[in-house]
């Protein structure tokens, strides 16, 4: 049992998705590589610090708390898109979400797994397109 949580680890830190888990106060728990090199937050930075409240661009906080509190009552959530700060301060990765909550081996919800998609470069080529059509 020890060996495959140790297995669960390295493959979320190894992911090529940004993977982030908080725990039922919305805590983060889990902050993978892709994470921190998306935002520049390192895993330290970020560990027992409230998601949203430090992470969430401010008009996005409560639809992501929203997100956070729907599959901690069980119900998912699919391709929901939203920005996350990034260290600098200067700018926001834009994320494609997928939420689900995270159980314990009873089956009791003990927090929520998020798995994103950085589309940063995607929304930028769709507001260009746009741009170029408009002019």
């Amino acid at each position: 049992r020890i060996a495959q949580e140790q297995e669960n680890i390295r493959l979320i830190d190894t992911a090529n998705a940004p993977i982030f888990g908080v725990d039922t106060e919305g805590k983060v728990t889990v902050w993978n590589k892709c994470a921190a090199d998306v935002t520049g937050y390192q895993s330290e930075d970020t560990m027992g610090r409230h998601l949203t409240s430090e992470f969430i661009t401010s008009d996005f906080r409560a639809s992501v708390q929203e997100v956070l509190d729907r599959a901690l009552q069980g119900k998912e959530t699919a391709n929901f898109e939203f920005p996350l700060v990034t260290k600098d301060g200067h700018s926001r990765v834009e994320v494609l979400l997928n939420a689900t909550a995270r159980r314990d081996v009873e089956g009791r919800v003990v927090g929520v797994v998020g798995i994103g998609q950085d589309i940063t470069a995607r929304i930028a080529q769709e507001q260009e397109y746009i741009r170029l059509i408009d002019t």
